[in-house]
Formats: structure tokens, sequence, C-alpha cells
């Protein structure tokens, strides 16, 4: 087993100016994939930080995280811990603490977050694989926007022990990799369960009118060049689970990091959402819920007959870095991922190619615990697609 010890002198996010991909460079031996490590998921001997002056000065992690030692026994290599937005409370990777990654495809546009570092260190070929945490798109947006795969499996799929927040009802941890391949072969070393179905002709069910027409149009383009057989389908409240999803992560969040207002440590981003979530109610929290258990059926009924339903990660262009402060704007870009967080179901974004030369994913989403048979679902859209986005080896 790989082991990882302290380094000799307490690390600082200015020690590893690698386009700001990564908060700490670990040296790379043995020969297996080369993984990198999201900032909240902790590395035995290494300070877990969240990409947040606030743990500045926190004590090293006494144990890896569970899907750290899996990676591990599984022969991976870390090469080191990732940048994030801070306290991955956040979608654009915007960090004023540890630095903006580098979007590695798009310069242009927001690395996405917050899972930044862990998205642009897979997209410059510095890792085979990354893990982030995904709470509100966390994985699947700096997945699009860097124009490589994530993943959010099921919720509870993956053991979140070791992980900050150690307590959500919405975060998944999961891999980020340049090739569906890799990204298959993370997933049986994470979770021994993990096998891929047998497929026929996947048959995906196809939302439209979520986002804009083009993108629609590149979406249905890239799974019929698949041969996909495509059903048209309408799923309802997906914006009423967009609201509930973000009124309880702001409450969870407001319970695991509202201490730490105190400190003035946070960056303004961070301690205006916070503040902000102070003002969400019993009634609304409760109202949440309901909307929960309401579209969780709904998505339930939407995939009966169907391998995965299908639409755009994104509804548009991702934020371009000039316009990150643009919150609204920011928040939009999880109007299509936020709700299978609050669902709890499987779903995977793959790179566009075909839409305006920008950043863009399509989105796949499949029933609870078929996470495997959508892996497979994106390798068959993967592999058969012209307008799935591949990187030269």
């Amino acid at each position: 087993m790989t082991l990882l010890a302290a380094p000799p002198h307490p690390a600082t996010p200015a020690a590893c100016p690698e386009g700001n991909h990564f908060v700490l460079s670990l040296p790379a031996g043995g020969n297996g994939l080369r993984v990198a490590i999201k900032d909240t998921i902790d590395i035995a001997g290494l300070p877990t930080r969240a990409g947040s002056r606030a743990f500045e000065a926190v004590a090293p992690a006494p144990r890896n995280a569970d899907v750290v030692e899996a990676l591990l026994r599984g022969g991976a290599v870390i090469v080191g811990k990732a940048n994030m937005h801070e306290l991955a409370f956040g979608v654009t990777g915007v960090n004023g603490w540890t630095g903006t990654p580098v979007n590695p495809r798009y310069p242009g546009f927001v690395p996405g977050g917050s899972s930044s570092g862990s998205a642009t260190a897979v997209a410059a070929g510095l890792a085979d694989l990354a893990l982030g945490t995904d709470t509100g798109g966390s994985i699947r947006i700096p997945a699009a926007c860097c124009g490589i795969i994530g993943f959010k499996p099921s919720f509870g799929r993956l053991s979140r022990r070791g992980l900050t927040p150690a307590e959500s009802s919405l975060d998944c941890v999961g891999p980020l990799a340049r090739d569906i391949a890799t990204l298959q072969r993370a997933m049986a070393m994470l979770d021994a369960t993990f096998q891929l179905p047998t497929l026929g002709t996947p048959r995906i069910g196809i939302l439209r009118g979520l986002a804009e027409p083009a993108l629609d149009a590149a979406v249905r383009a890239a799974l019929e060049g698949a041969g996909c057989t495509l059903v048209a389908v309408e799923l309802p409240g997906m914006e009423a689970a967009f609201r509930a999803g973000m009124a309880i992560m702001n409450a969870e969040m407001l319970g695991a990091f509202g201490g730490l207002l105190e400190t003035g440590a946070l960056g303004a981003d961070i301690a205006g959402r916070l503040k902000a979530a102070r003002m969400i109610t019993l009634e609304q929290l409760a109202d949440a819920e309901a909307v929960r258990g309401a579209f969780t059926a709904a998505v339930d009924a939407a995939l009966v007959g169907l391998d995965a339903l299908a639409m755009p990660t994104i509804p548009g262009a991702p934020v371009r870095l000039a316009e990150a402060a643009d919150s609204a704007a920011a928040l939009a870009m999880t109007r299509l991922v936020r709700p299978f967080n609050l669902s709890g179901h499987p779903a995977l974004s793959l790179p566009l190619s075909n839409f305006r030369q920008m950043p863009a994913g399509l989105q796949l989403v499949a029933l609870r615990g078929d996470d495997a048979r959508l892996c497979a679902v994106a390798g068959w859209v993967a592999g058969q697609s012209p307008h799935v986005l591949r990187h030269s080896a």
C-alpha cells in the first residue's frame, strides 16, 4: 500500500503554482493511475483545508478517507491535493486564497466548481483520474467546463467517511477522467460491487426545452450519432427541485461552517452565502423535503423502460472568467444538475464537441443504484458518437 507522509514544513497554497491545479503536489512513484484528490478528502498525514484560509492551521488528517484507501489498494498513485472553490460552496472555481485553476482547454471560461482543481488537473494531463465531490453539480459542472467526464454516483454508493463536511444529505464523492474506460476502472476500484452490464442499444429519454435550443440540438445530435433509441420524455418539478436543493444545501452548509464566520478568514462570497443561509426557516426546509420526495418519484417514473435520461449538463455556455463575480449567472449553471443531488440519482457528464466551439456537457441520469448501467451507457455514447470530445493520448 502506498503511504503518504506529512511534508517537512506546513504546505501552503503558494507552494504549488502549476496553474493552481494543486494546493499540494506529491511525488508520483509507482506505475498505477495518477490520481488527484480534492482538498475536502482526507489523506493521512496531510491537512484537509477545503480551500479555505479558515483551515490554514488545521492538523493533518490521522487516516485516509475510505475512498482514498480504496484507490491506494487498487494501485493508484496520488500526485496531489487538488484546488477547489472555498468550502465546496461555489460553482465557478474562483478562489481568492489558493488561486483559481486555469481551464486548460477553455482558458476564457471558469474552470467550474467546486471541484475545479480536480477537473483542471485531469484536463491538463497532470493526473489520469481525480476525486471530486458533488453537492449541487460540483463534479459535473467542472467536467463540462473543462471538457472531461465527471460522475456523481447514487447518493450513499461510495463512503463519505473522511470527507469535509462530515454530514450531508446531498453530497457524493466521485471520479473525473479524460476517458470513460479510466472512469469505469476507478469505479471498480472504489466499489467492489461495481460491474458493467452487457448492453443492447440504449433507450434514452431525452428532455427538451431546458436549455438553449442550440445546446438541446447538440445533445440530440450526440445521442443520434451514437445510434441510441431516443424517446421524448417530460420531467415535472425540475425548477422546484432546484430551489429545494438550494435551501437544503445552504442550511446544511450553515450548520457545518457557520461558526467560521467569526474568524473573519472566509472569502466574501462564502461569508455572504453563509449569512444569507441564516434566513432559511424550518418551514422552508420541510417544504423542500416534500419536494425531494415528489421529485424523486417523478424521476423514477420518467425512467421506466429506459436506460437513462439525457439533457445538457449546463443550460448554456459556462460563465466566462471575466464575469465570474456574477452570482446569478453562476448559480444558473446548476439548474439542470442540482435536482439530481436532491433525488440521489446517479448522473454523469460527457463532454460535447459540437456546441459553437464552447464547453458543453451531455448529462445522463439513471435509476438510483444503477450506477454501472449508467457508466455502460456513457461508454456506449462516448465510443459511438462523433460529437463526444476525445482527448489525444
